[in-house]
């Protein structure tokens, strides 16, 4: 039995965007899972293993992205990289 795609989408909320340490962090995140997981922005689909590949999309704050997920733990790195996401890679909790 073969996995499902799962889908999911998530708006850019940190000030610098998908930058060179948010896509690291996403990249490391994604790293964790089995699944096959592809990143679209701006027209764009690029493979969210690749941190070259994700910093050449060139998301800034306030973008969609669709992430897509297939695999035994899709659901689970859906999850993980939307709260990522949602949470601003970590680096809006300085107060300014």
């Amino acid at each position: 039995m073969s996995a499902a795609l799962r889908q999911t989408r998530a708006v850019i909320v940190n000030d610098k965007g998908l930058h060179a340490r948010a896509a690291a962090k996403f990249v490391a995140k994604a790293s964790e899972f089995s699944s096959d997981i592809h990143v679209c922005c701006n027209g764009e689909r690029v493979n969210a293993n690749s941190i070259m590949e994700l910093l050449m999309l060139a998301c800034h704050k306030g973008k969609e992205i669709h992430i897509e997920a297939e695999g035994e733990d899709a659901t689970a790195a859906l999850d993980a990289l939307g709260a990522m996401i949602d949470a601003g890679f970590g680096e809006n909790d300085e107060t300014t």
